[in-house]
């Protein structure tokens, strides 16, 4: 994600070295000359990582600001690494939103979501490990013993402070500083807001000198289309039980825009052929349940009409196969 663009810092140093290569000694800038160097920025990437239905999508959100990650009880809701962007006139914090970390995959699909966990690690200029209470951790947990060899500032976030006893909320905070003396262990409530603004203001302070990843009109990596599949499958992981949410993918087919109305159709896979009825419903009555709640949250994300269309597909086994996987966005 390096920028070809030479930063403001790095033009204003090498035009300076430039002049005293073309001046004549006699001719040298006075040593007390003003600095010339433009203003200074700040950009990082803030990771969010933790088990599944910890909270860090609800965080996510609440830090950017959007409704950017997938929200439903369930575990295993996120599948992809999303970033959300808060840009400000000297700062871009680059917040990185992964899927809850699995230590057994069952298949492929899992194991690309593990690599998308694993990823976090390598750019990140700040870590943050959610947890909740409750939650339990072997001595010599993977997550954590690379969490701890990690130099890069860390932060442990305890969620659902409001779910949680003082008592064992102070108990878990002596535990996690315990377990990391130089980590910043705080208590927070993502979904309350309990904690976030000033979270989000410390790590505002943490982020390191460098130039904005990404243009400062934004505030996500991904397009238009990708939100589409997700609030969909969100709709789908809300109104099926069982194994069907999770044996289910979503692309758009085509996206349509003119000024007064988007005209989506939108193709759900099923992982088998008996799981199509089921998504279809009698008489079509939940694929339409599925529909109308989606272009809802569609036609408020995108501000204006939305006709969806919903049809359902099978591909056999496609949570296995690498070709599929590539096809539906889970290339690494």
């Amino acid at each position: 994600m390096e920028q070809d663009a030479l930063s403001p810092e790095k033009h204003a140093e090498q035009t300076a070295e430039e002049a005293v290569e073309q001046a004549p000694n006699d001719a040298a800038a006075p040593a007390d000359q003003p600095n010339q160097e433009g203003p200074k920025h700040y950009a990082g990437f803030i990771n969010i990582i933790g088990r599944p239905n910890v909270g860090k999508s609800t965080l996510t959100n609440a830090l950017v600001g959007e409704k950017l990650s997938v929200i439903t009880p369930k575990a295993q809701t996120t599948r992809h690494r999303i970033f959300g962007l808060v840009n400000g006139d000297d700062y871009q914090m680059v917040f990185s939103d992964t899927p809850g970390i699995i230590h057994e995959p069952m298949y492929k699909l899992q194991k690309q979501m593990n690599e998308y966990v694993h990823s976090s690690f390598l750019d990140a200029d700040v870590m943050l490990l959610v947890t909740e209470p409750g939650e339990s951790f072997a001595d010599d947990d993977p997550t954590l013993e690379r969490l701890g060899r990690m130099e890069i500032p860390l932060m442990v976030l305890i969620n659902k402070a409001d779910k949680g006893d003082p008592e064992q909320l102070k108990a878990l905070h002596d535990q996690w500083q315990g377990q990391f003396p130089r980590a910043e262990v705080r208590i927070i409530a993502a979904k309350t807001g309990e904690g976030v603004a000033a979270l989000k203001e410390k790590l505002r302070s943490m982020l390191p000198e460098h130039p904005p990843y990404f243009d400062k009109d934004t505030w996500t990596d991904r397009p238009e289309r990708f939100f589409v599949t997700e609030i969909v499958r969100e709709k789908i992981l809300l109104n099926y039980k069982q194994e069907i949410p999770y044996s289910v993918e979503v692309a758009v087919e085509t996206f349509q825009e003119t000024e007064a109305i988007i005209r989506i159709r939108t193709l759900i896979f099923a992982n088998r052929q008996s799981q199509k009825a089921i998504l279809i419903g009698r008489e079509g009555q939940a694929l339409k349940r599925v529909g109308m709640a989606a272009r809802q949250d569609l036609e408020t994300f995108f501000g204006k009409q939305v006709h969806l269309e919903l049809f359902v597909k099978v591909r056999e086994g496609w949570r296995d196969k690498e070709a599929d996987l590539r096809s539906f966005g889970y290339d690494g």
